[in-house]
C-alpha cells in the first residue's frame, strides 16, 4: 500500500509538537514509541470507528447480528467504544493503570458464558474490529501524511492490544465456566437427592430445579449402581452426556439415567469397556419410582459380586428378573425349600445332590428318561433308577402342579444361592 512508505518515503511526519518521534517499529512496548500527540488526533474519530466497527461485526457474526437491546446491546456497544477510548488513551499515556481494561474484559468473557456462547465468537469479534480499526487507522494515516515508521508502530500497538484483550476475555471466560460448573454440579446433585426422596416429591418441584441443573424431566429413568472393579486403581472418568445424574463421590455410586432405552449404546460404549467400573443398570421406571430401581440395581451388584449373576462389567437387571425374584428373601427361599424337599433329608449329600438335579431336570423338561439322560450326561438306566427312587419319596406330589411348582422354585433358588457358597 502506497502509504506504507520505505526508505527514503517524502511523507512528512505528524506534528509532534517539536519532539522528535520516540523509540522506533519493533520495540517490546509499541505505545511508548509512538507520539503523545496521536492521541489528541485519534479522539474526535473514536465514535466513527466505533460505529464502523459494530457494523461489520454484527454483519459478518450471526450470534451477534440481534437488535442491539437489553444486557446484550449494552455489552456489545460498550464494549466497542471503551476498547477504542482505551487503546486511544494508551497513546497519550502508556504506563496508566489497565485494571479498569482489564475487568471490563474479563466481564465480557463472563457474559459470554452466561449468554450461551463460546469465547471464538467474541475472540472472532476483536479480529473483526481490528480489520475495521486498521483500515480506518490506514486510511487516516495517510491523508495524515504520518510517517511509515508511525503507521507501523500503530499497526504494532493494535494486534497486541487485540492479543491482551483477547486473552483477558479468555480468562474471564474460564472463570465464569469454572463457577458455573460448580453451581451446575450442585444443584444436579441436588436434583439427585430429591429425586431419590422418600416419600417423593413433586413433578413440579423436581422441574424447577431441573431446567437449572440442565436436567430435561424425563418420563422414566433407571438408575445405575456402581463400584470399582480395583480399589487401588482410579476408575476411568465417564463422558456421559446431560442426561445423565452422577454421585461418584458416595460410597456406594450411582447415576439416574433419563430414558434408558435411547441411551443402551451410550451407556454400553462408556460402562462396558475399560472404565474401570463395574455397573448394573436397574429396571425402567417412573420418574417417581427411581428409589425403586435404584433399590434392585444395588441388589444385582450385590448378587454379582457373591458370584449368582455372572461377573460382567455391565449388567442388565431386565435381563435377570427370575434370578433377583428367587432371590429377593433368602430365608423364604430355605424355609420353602427346606419343607418341600423335606423327602430327601434321610439322604446322604451325595445321595440328595444326585437326586435333586434328577428330580430338576424332570421338572423342566417333563421328558422321558433318554431326554433327562442326555440332559445329565449320564446314561438312561441311571435316571429310571433316580427316577424310581423320586416317585418312592415324593409320590402323587410329582403330579400336582403346586407341588411341581413349589419343588421346582426351591430347586432353582437352591441352585443359584449354593452359587454364591
Amino acid at each position: 500500500m502506497e502509504w506504507i512508505a520505505g526508505p527514503g518515503s517524502s511523507r512528512s511526519a505528524a506534528p509532534t509538537n517539536g519532539r522528535a518521534e520516540p523509540g522506533g517499529a519493533g520495540t517490546d512496548d509499541p505505545w511508548s514509541a509512538l507520539p503523545r500527540s496521536l492521541a489528541a488526533m485519534f479522539r474526535p474519530r473514536a465514535g466513527d470507528v466505533a460505529a464502523a466497527i459494530l457494523h461489520e461485526i454484527q454483519r459478518s457474526i450471526p450470534e451477534y447480528a440481534r437488535p442491539l437491546e437489553g444486557r446484550f446491546g449494552e455489552a456489545i456497544t460498550e464494549g466497542i467504544e471503551q476498547a477504542i477510548n482505551q487503546f486511544i488513551e494508551r497513546m497519550a499515556d502508556p504506563d496508566a493503570s489497565k485494571e479498569e481494561a482489564a475487568k471490563l474484559f474479563r466481564w465480557l468473557g463472563k457474559l459470554e458464558v452466561s449468554e450461551g456462547r463460546g469465547v471464538d465468537t467474541l475472540q472472532t469479534a476483536y479480529h473483526v474490529g481490528a480489520r475495521v480499526a486498521w483500515r480506518l487507522i490506514a486510511e487516516f494515516g495517510q491523508a495524515a501524511q504520518l510517517s511509515s515508521a508511525t503507521i507501523c508502530r500503530l499497526a504494532d500497538a493494535l494486534f497486541v492490544y487485540i492479543d491482551e484483550i483477547s486473552a483477558l476475555s479468555v480468562e474471564g471466560y474460564a472463570a465464569a465456566k469454572i463457577r458455573n460448573a460448580g453451581a451446575l454440579e450442585r444443584r444436579r446433585r441436588r436434583l439427585l437427592e430429591l429425586i431419590l426422596s422418600d416419600p417423593p416429591v413433586s413433578t413440579d418441584a423436581l422441574g424447577e430445579l431441573a431446567g437449572p441443573a440442565r436436567w430435561e424431566l424425563p418420563e422414566h429413568i433407571a438408575a445405575v449402581a456402581l463400584e470399582r472393579r480395583d480399589e487401588l486403581a482410579e476408575p476411568a472418568a465417564l463422558a456421559l452426556d446431560d442426561g445423565v445424574l452422577a454421585d461418584l463421590g458416595d460410597s456406594e455410586p450411582y447415576l439416574i439415567v433419563a430414558d434408558p432405552d435411547l441411551r443402551r449404546s451410550e451407556l454400553e460404549s462408556e460402562l462396558a469397556g475399560q472404565s474401570g467400573w463395574r455397573a448394573v443398570v436397574g429396571p425402567r421406571v417412573r420418574l417417581s419410582a427411581a428409589t425403586t430401581s435404584l433399590h434392585w440395581a444395588r441388589r444385582a451388584l450385590e448378587l454379582a459380586r457373591r458370584g449368582v449373576l455372572a461377573d460382567q462389567q455391565l449388567i442388565w437387571c431386565g435381563e435377570h428378573l427370575p434370578t433377583l425374584l428367587l432371590t429377593t428373601d433368602e430365608f423364604l427361599v430355605r424355609e420353602l425349600a427346606q419343607s418341600c424337599l423335606a423327602p430327601l433329608d434321610p439322604l446322604t449329600v451325595k445321595q440328595r445332590t444326585r437326586l435333586s438335579e434328577t428330580l430338576l431336570a424332570l421338572l423342566e423338561t417333563r421328558g422321558s428318561a433318554p431326554e433327562i439322560a442326555a440332559r445329565l450326561h449320564i446314561h438312561p438306566q441311571t435316571v429310571r433308577y433316580r427316577l424310581h427312587q423320586l416317585e418312592g419319596l415324593f409320590g402323587d406330589r410329582l403330579r400336582d402342579p403346586d407341588e411341581r411348582f413349589a419343588l421346582e422354585i426351591s430347586l432353582r433358588a437352591l441352585h443359584l444361592l449354593r452359587c454364591s457358597e
